[in-house]
């Protein structure tokens, strides 16, 4: 038998899996990584959804994934595979099925590809809590196997992939009374599944492990690698995806931060950036996280799978910035060294209005902490906001006016900088070893560091010699330091959380300091990058400044207009800090990933809305034209509204 044992969390090689066919289309085994998206027409609309199936070809899609709620749908799948097929379009399609295991079996005799969730396949999410004796239980399965096992034995029979596609929200009350709301219960959940393919010589299967919330995607995908190779021998192909991100620069970042984690891992064989937006502008999202990454190894030299599998995460002991900021939460650091003429707009630009009438100030939920300049301000300043200039032109000010320095490693290995309490000294990956040495030496020596972390081979070293050295950063604050000159949009956005997402997720780092290196249009970036950095620590939740959505990507299934629905609700209620509010399509995975939300804004029928706090529905078949007004209520009867923020 090969060896699958080739995964290494702190190597970027690919991770070697089966090979699995969808129709023509090999996935795993070390082909590229595939990209896809959904539809998200009436799948009984023929010509709608062969048309929208390919422009998502056009724009790059290798399988497309098409919502089949009912039989209905299942065999109009034949008249959609002729029409393509007329129109010379072979992309595979997959088949997306919830509840009803009939609809599955009847789509897998017609198309490349099945989706199911073991969640909602043959089990029920009812909230309800139940005890299970370990005999109760074996009989539970038992009734689940007899469900999945046709589906299993047709799919073999037409040669038919199948996606065990798990969703950390719709894990079925079983697995949550015996393994909780947990990475552990979503690889459960489908390792139950692979247990009965393989029970029928079935392996034609790609698995997913999808959540809302990056860390637990991330921790819940490694751990299912680690549980596969221990139990299976082998790694079945990874589909990777962030459920419910949202939409715009939010939602990229979330995406980004889940996906790029593993596939910096060489995790990853086909996967789906899930926007609240129209399919085909998830495609260059995805195009752009594989080639971010299309230096992996595709070496299989196998190497001992470490027991930092479970327990993925480096932690490190939070540096203490109390003498700078006194904050518990990370920094933002925004850069306007770009500017030739620091000035009262400037401000503005990064969210401080001064109030002249009582020379007060006030800031934005995004406002930086801190700024870095080139020369020391000449014009009044918030009281609160800390400037970083260069050393030579701090020497004469020493930490007057809230002014720091920031020093160089050679600067500070030839101590030529003084006055450590309130000093930055920048440095890449390679020197840190040496910093560290000289600090913990020098008494007089407390500096914090500002790593620069530009491209993903720095991120390899940091990961290799926090590991090999335990301890390096106890309590040395490190700033994260990200320089870029990638055209803006999404290729920008992504490179800074390629670069620091898995960073901040392993637990190294104690503020984002983000820099365009462009040149030219660089002043017109510092608002852009000052809303990255802080959506970078949003999305790894280790400092909330804005409202929390967990948003759908839309389907057939959807019962609204969800785009411009998330989007109204978005302008209504951004500004509420640390608010978590679901906006789900329908029901198949809403109350359940919203689960944790605080508020809920769920399709119930066409028109209709159904208003929750946190699990209970509290307003049923709102019409949609009045319910993001309702919501806004609910919201204020609860006591979590507050005004927004209004420059004067």
């Amino acid at each position: 038998m090969e060896n699958f044992t080739s995964y290494n969390p702190r190597f970027i090689n690919r991770l070697k899996t089966m090979e699995v066919s969808a129709g023509s289309l090999k996935i795993g085994n070390f082909y590229p990584v595939r990209i896809q998206t959904m539809t998200t027409t009436d799948t009984m609309d023929t010509i709608a959804t062969v048309n929208q199936v390919i422009k998502c070809v056009e724009y790059g899609a290798e399988l497309v994934r098409i919502t089949t709620p009912s039989l209905n749908e299942a065999n109009n799948l034949v008249e959609i595979k002729k029409r393509l097929q007329r129109l010379s379009c072979h992309v595979p399609i997959v088949a997306d099925v919830h509840f009803t295991p009939g609809v599955a079996e009847v789509a897998a005799r017609i198309i490349e590809k099945v989706r199911i969730n073991p969640g909602n396949y043959a089990d029920k999410k009812k909230f309800e809590l139940t005890e299970y004796s370990d005999s109760d239980y074996e009989r539970e399965l038992e009734r689940v196997c007899k469900k999945a096992t046709p589906l299993l034995k047709i799919c073999k029979e037409y040669g038919t992939a199948l996606r065990i596609g798990v969703n950390h929200g719709s894990l079925s009350d079983r697995i949550m009374n015996r393994f909780g709301d947990t990475p552990m219960g979503m690889v459960e959940s489908a390792m139950e599944f692979l247990r009965f393919a393989e029970a029928v010589g079935y392996q034609n299967i790609v698995v997913s492990m999808k959540s809302s919330r990056p860390k637990v995607m991330v921790e819940a995908y490694r751990l299912l690698v680690s549980v596969m190779i221990a139990e299976l021998g082998h790694c079945y192909p990874i589909h990777l995806g962030v459920t419910e991100s949202g939409s715009g620069v939010p939602g990229r970042i979330k995406s980004a931060l889940g996906i790029g984690s593993l596939l910096e891992e060489g995790i990853g064989d086909t996967i789906r950036v899930s926007l609240t937006e129209a399919p085909e502008f998830e495609l260059p999202v995805c195009r752009e996280l594989v080639s971010k990454y299309a230096a992996v190894s595709h070496s299989a030299d196998t190497l001992q799978v470490p027991d930092s599998v479970r327990q993925p995460y480096i932690v490190t002991a939070p540096g203490k910035l109390r003498s700078i900021n006194g904050r518990k939460e990370p920094l933002v650091i925004a850069d306007l060294s770009g500017i030739d003429s620091f000035g009262p707009e400037h401000l503005a630009m990064i969210g401080f209005s001064h109030i002249a009438d009582s020379n007060t100030w006030e800031s934005a939920n995004t406002a930086p902490d801190m700024i870095y300049l080139r020369d020391v301000p000449i014009i009044p300043i918030p009281p609160d906001l800390k400037v970083i200039v260069p050393g030579e032109i701090w020497s004469g000010y020493l930490a007057v006016n809230n002014i720091y320095p920031l020093w160089s490693y050679e600067q500070f290995s030839k101590g030529l900088c003084r006055n450590f309490q309130t000093a930055f000294i920048e440095m890449d990956v390679e020197e840190l070893p040496g910093f560290a040495t000289r600090r913990i030496a020098a008494d007089e020596a407390r500096p914090d560091v500002v790593l620069k972390i530009d491209d993903l081979q720095a991120v390899v070293k940091l990961k290799e010699l926090l590991r090999h050295t335990p301890g390096l950063l106890d309590n040395i604050p490190v700033i994260l330091k990200c320089s870029a000159s990638l055209p803006e949009g999404d290729p920008l956005i992504i490179h800074y959380v390629a670069c620091l997402g898995s960073v901040l997720l392993e637990g190294c780092g104690d503020g984002i300091w983000l820099r365009y290196a462009g040149g030219a249009g660089e002043v017109k970036r510092i608002k852009e990058l000052d809303l990255a950095a802080f959506g970078i620590l949003q999305a790894t939740h280790l400092r909330i400044f804005e409202t929390e959505y967990i948003s759908c990507p839309s389907c057939g299934r959807t019962l609204f207009d969800l785009e411009q629905t998330t989007e109204r609700i978005q302008q209504a209620t951004g500004h509420l800090k640390g608010v978590k509010v679901a906006v789900m399509g329908c029901i198949v995975n809403g109350p359940g990933e919203m689960a944790d939300a605080d508020f809920g804004y769920v399709g119930s029928g066409p028109g209709r809305i159904n208003l929750y706090k946190g699990k209970d529905v509290v307003l049923r078949n709102v019409d949609s034209d009045s319910a993001v007004s309702s919501l806004i209520e609910l919201i204020k009867a609860s006591g979590m509204w507050e005004e927004p923020f209004k420059k004067p």
